[in-house]
Parts: structure tokens; C-alpha cells; sequence
């Protein structure tokens, strides 16, 4: 060592340090990339993602020979270190010890630390270019990294730890609706909510996103015809339910558009109403909106009654209502209530009641709780435990409410005020 020149032994130094900082990158980078990235990358024909993610399937050998490389050249690095002090300064101790100390500096910082913040910095573009002089050692290595791998299966053997599966990164829903709003300008906010409104769908069931009962348009076939006559003529919906002199006697689903076609050639008439009637379909209150969805495709249906588990009707659902719950609101039809809602410059806003609060979060960004009654007038009545006077004003989940007006043992108007953030 000692014929060598020092200014060679010094540029073997560096050499080695450089070295030992490209395997700690590659370690980082390795191990911090984003495999669905990769695999996006890879199908669009990157030959270094598809060897990236090959090695990534064998992270016992990945990280055997980034680990040995790295120890090897460490240790070549300190040793040099000690030869290059001897020869400069002796063999003192002191001056080893000096040694030591500036080796372990220059390793952490250029070798270690600097190496490893640019590989997780920059993860996924770096994993697929380290990955061609890694797969070329594991193949040169092989036969090291493999012996070596057999004591470290038979000490994890001994530890009872097992292989989990390196390759195996399945997400949660929970993880995926965290993906997807955290990918910030990757996915435009339209789409972004559109994905995490299909998270919610087996959360929530028919009754969060039906109409009411009392807000349903129907016909009442016991009613004078021309009263029906009417009721038809200015209807928003081309499907109406008819019942028989109450709510809960449903004698079927009327298709305006085909009474349209019969009135031309007829007299419209009760019997000719009841020959037109389709089946009704009645829903279970507590049914998931996603399976709600399938059973509207695999029944070939578009509309639905909603009932209790003693058979009240409480709603209507129809197909429109679950793609609205997906997309927001793009049909024409009757005046939506919930639409008109904005904030005043008072920092208030009036509503009725029978609001949904689902409809009041999306519209107002509350965070009213909705597993339980579904209507505001539900939810201020089970807060209060009793029926309010107009005037009272209470603060659920953060938010201010002042009843308004209040009749028939029932809120008909809350003031809603906009919540203070910071306290």
C-alpha cells in the first residue's frame, strides 16, 4: 500500500466513499418507492420500473447485496483512512483515534445522510435507474447474497418471524380514499370527489339519500279526476307513485309518458289509471346504497319505495338519486330546496327542517352528524329531547342553531349559524 502514491490512495478514497453513498441512496430510493408507480411506469413500457419491481418481489437478495456491497466498502474505506493517517502522522494512538472520528464524519455525511435524503426525495425516478447496476451485482453476487440469506432464514426461523410477503401491498378502503384525497393536483376535484363519494356508498343506506315521504310527488287515484288531471299535467317527474286515500296504500308506479299516449285516444279515467300501473318496488330502509345500486341493475328497475321494518313508507328512491349522491346534481326537475342554500353576510343561513343533513354538510361544509336522524328537525329534537319553542337556539357538533319557527310538533325553520374555527 505503501508504493502507492498518496494522491491515488486519496482519489481510492473518494472513490469508495462515493460508492458507499450510491448503495445508501439506492437503498432509500429502493425501499421508498411507490410500487403503483412503478407498475404504472413498467406498463408503459419502462424496462427500469419492470426490474425496480423485480427486485422489489425479492427484497431478502435486494437488500443482501446493497447491504454487503455497502459494508465492504465501508470497511475498505475506513482501512484506507488508517493507512493514509499512519502514513502522514504515525501510529500514534490519538492519531488512530483521530482517524476514526473523521472517517465515521466523512461516511455520515457523504456516504450516509445526504445519500439517503436525495433517494427519498426523489424515490421513484431514482429506483429505476439504480435498478440496472443492482440487478446486475445480484446476478454477479448471487451466490454471496444467497449463502449469506441462509443464516439470516434460520435466524428469523429461530425468532418465529415470518415472510409477510415483500411484494404484497394491499390497501384498505380507508387507505385508498386517503390516497385519493391526498393526490392534490394529480386528479382534478371534480373526479377526486366523485371517488371518495363511491368510498362512502357502502356506508351509507337508502334512507340517507331518499326523498322524504312528505316531500314525494304521488297521485291520489280516490280524488276527484280532475284534480288528478291536474296533478299530472304539472308534475316534474315522469315516474309518480299512486296510492288509494293514504300514503301507505301504494297501488303502484305510474309512467306519465304512457297515460300521455292513452290520453290521446281516450278519456282518461280511473280504470284506464289503474290498467297503466306498474308493480311497486319496495325497498328496505336499512339497504346499502352500493347493493341498492346492483339491485336497480339486476332488477331493471329505476325507482323505488322506501319502507320501515313495519311497511310505513318513509321515501322514495330513484337511480337518479344514487348517481346524484356520486356526481352532484345535474337533472331538471322539482325545486331543490337545498340548492338555494348559501351562506349570508351575516354569517348565517335559514333552513327548513326537513333538510337533509347530508344535503347541509355537502352544501354548507358542516360536519353534522349523520348516523342518526337524517333530517335537521330529526336531529335538533333528538338533541333537545323535546319539542322546542321558537327561539332557542342550541350548538350541536360546533354548530349554532336557532329554531326559528316551530309547529305540529315539528321545526319547520332553523337560522343556521356559520361555525367559528380556532375555538
Amino acid at each position: 500500500m505503501e508504493s502507492i502514491p498518496l494522491s491515488v490512495q486519496s482519489l481510492i478514497l473518494v472513490t469508495l466513499l462515493a460508492l458507499s453513498g450510491f448503495f445508501s441512496m439506492a437503498e432509500t430510493s429502493m425501499m421508498a418507492a411507490n410500487r403503483y408507480r412503478l407498475r404504472s411506469a413498467a406498463g408503459q413500457g419502462s424496462r427500469g420500473a419492470r426490474l425496480a419491481l423485480a427486485l422489489l418481489d425479492q427484497t431478502d437478495k435486494l437488500l443482501g447485496i446493497i447491504l454487503l456491497c455497502n459494508n465492504l466498502v465501508n470497511a475498505a474505506a475506513a482501512t484506507l483512512v488508517s493507512v493514509i493517517t499512519i502514513q502522514l502522522f504515525g501510529n500514534e494512538e490519538w492519531v488512530l483515534g483521530v482517524s476514526t472520528l473523521g472517517v465515521t464524519f466523512l461516511i455520515l455525511v457523504f456516504s450516509e445522510i445526504t445519500p439517503k435524503v436525495i433517494g427519498a426525495n426523489h424515490a421513484n425516478r431514482l429506483a429505476c435507474v439504480v435498478s440496472y447496476p443492482l440487478t446486475g451485482l445480484l446476478k454477479g453476487l448471487y451466490f454471496v447474497v444467497w449463502f449469506v440469506n441462509l443464516f439470516v432464514a434460520g435466524l428469523l426461523g429461530l425468532l418465529r418471524l415470518r415472510d409477510a410477503g415483500s411484494g404484497n401491498q394491499d390497501l384498505s378502503t380507508d387507505e385508498l380514499r386517503t390516497m385519493v384525497l391526498e393526490s392534490g393536483a394529480f386528479i382534478p376535484p371534480k373526479h377526486r370527489s366523485i371517488l371518495v363519494n363511491l368510498f362512502e356508498l357502502e356506508d351509507i343506506t337508502v334512507e340517507d339519500v331518499m326523498t322524504p315521504r312528505h316531500q314525494i310527488e304521488a297521485v291520489d287515484i280516490a280524488e276527484p279526476m280532475e284534480i288528478i288531471q291536474g296533478h299530472l299535467a304539472t308534475c316534474y317527474h315522469t315516474r309518480l307513485p299512486v296510492f288509494d286515500g293514504e300514503m301507505n296504500a301504494v297501488i303502484g308506479v305510474l309512467h306519465v309518458r304512457r297515460l300521455l299516449a292513452h290520453s290521446f285516444e281516450n278519456r282518461l279515467s280511473v280504470p284506464d289509471i289503474r290498467e297503466l300501473l306498474a308493480r311497486p318496488y319496495f325497498i328496505p330502509a336499512s339497504t346499502p346504497v352500493y347493493s341498492q345500486l346492483q339491485f336497480f341493475q339486476e332488477n331493471r328497475e329505476r325507482l323505488g319505495l322506501v319502507v320501515d321494518e313495519y311497511g310505513e313508507l318513509l321515501g322514495l328512491l330513484t337511480l337518479e338519486d344514487i348517481i346524484e349522491e356520486l356526481i352532484g346534481k345535474f337533472t331538471t326537475g322539482a325545486p331543490d330546496a337545498s340548492e338555494r342554500l348559501r351562506w349570508g353576510e351575516d354569517g348565517s343561513v335559514i333552513a327548513d327542517g326537513s333538510q337533509p343533513l347530508r344535503a347541509l354538510n355537502r352544501k354548507l361544509g358542516l360536519n353534522l352528524p349523520v348516523d342518526g336522524p337524517k333530517t335537521l328537525n330529526g336531529l335538533v329534537l333528538e338533541h333537545l329531547q323535546d319539542i322546542p319553542e321558537s327561539g332557542l337556539s342550541v350548538r350541536i357538533a360546533g354548530v349554532p342553531i336557532e329554531v326559528m319557527q316551530a309547529e305540529d310538533r315539528r321545526i319547520k325553520t332553523v337560522r343556521i349559524f356559520r361555525p367559528q374555527t380556532g375555538k
